[in-house]
């Protein structure tokens, strides 16, 4: 008897429909994605690895996706666990935030079950799609950790943390990589290789009711000439936390630098983050002195996404320096 795999389709570029087999860039032009049922049925793969249970939930770009879309996908997470013969989760997703999608569902599920998030960066329709490659891999990793909890990104034959795994590239099949740490493991055909099993201190630690209440969190991203108009716009808009993605180490301009002092002083938690992708950021003694977080190596949407988890909790910056150093 074959495993029962759920799989959510959110919409993105795995379900979507091009104007012919050669239509690898503006396929959103269309506005067509397929439902989760229909999606399945294209791929022909229910029956070969799992019996598959389409679950329609979305059929949007990623781009479009929030907090609220965030709150309803983790309760239908948790509903369908509540099936004791279901052994996983795969959630199809758009690439465009795939990773951020991923990431707050580490943080936020606590399920009996693996949930693995997968993607394509080619339309189902393409020339050479890898929309049924993915799906197919993972669900056999859905399959292959029947039961074990935790989030998984999967996507090119590679099985990703969600911490850790970014979009580095706008079109290649590869575009998805895990700077420096690299992938957890690997599927060869019907073979699936785990390295090591994804590690965070957080994950699931966070209330899932969180989600429909996360305050205003702003990125400001530094470049020459930089000023303070950004951070002082964000404090105008009612932020009640701003990340900096910075220079090199995780440092922004000087005029950057004390417009955040003085988002500190207005009552704002500012985390420094880097626009590099990779790497820690230096927890220096002028950013310390002003009271600015050092943001690990968190890239900035996903300090974003913790920051504002934090902020929801009603943490106060000691404890949010403590959960960014030990993330």
């Amino acid at each position: 008897m074959l495993p029962k795999i759920a799989f959510v389709g959110t919409g993105g570029t795995i379900a979507s429909i091009g104007k012919d087999q050669f239509d690898l860039l503006d396929y959103t032009a269309t506005d067509q994605r397929l439902d989760s049922v229909t999606l399945i049925e294209r791929t022909h793969l229910q029956g070969e690895i799992a019996t598959i249970v389409p679950v329609n939930f979305l059929q949007i770009d990623s781009t479009a996706i929030t907090s609220d879309d965030w709150a309803d996908l983790v309760d239908l997470c948790y509903e369908l666990s509540a099936d004791p013969e279901l052994q996983g989760i795969v959630i199809g997703h758009g690439t465009a935030s795939l990773e951020e999608t991923a990431w707050i569902l580490s943080l936020v599920l606590d399920v009996r079950m693996p949930v693995i998030v997968t993607g394509s960066m080619r339309p189902l329709t393409g020339i050479s799609s890898d929309s049924h490659a993915n799906l197919a891999a993972a669900i056999r990793v859905a399959v292959a950790r029947a039961h074990e909890p935790g989030v998984l990104v999967v996507i090119n034959d590679e099985i990703h943390a969600p911490r850790a795994v970014t979009k580095a590239h706008t079109l290649r099949l590869s575009a998805f990589q895990s700077p420096w740490s690299g992938p957890l493991g690997y599927i060869d055909g019907p073979r699936v290789a785990t390295i090591r099993l994804a590690d965070s201190p957080c994950q699931g630690n966070f209330a899932r009711e969180l989600l429909r209440h996360l305050p205003r969190v702003d990125i400001v991203y530094s470049h020459v000439g930089a000023d303070s108009l950004a951070i002082r716009s964000a404090v105008g808009a009612g932020a009640k936390g701003i990340v900096s993605a910075g220079f090199g180490p995780g440092i922004g301009t000087p005029e950057e630098t004390r417009a955040l002092g003085d988002a500190i002083s207005a009552g704002l938690v500012v985390v420094q983050s880097t626009r590099t992708g990779a790497g820690r950021v230096v927890d220096s003694t002028h950013h310390r002195s002003l009271g600015i977080i050092a943001g690990n190596d968190l890239n900035p949407q996903k300090a974003r996404i913790l920051l504002a988890l934090c902020l929801a909790r009603g943490d106060g910056p000691r404890e949010i320096e403590r959960i960014f150093q030990s993330v």
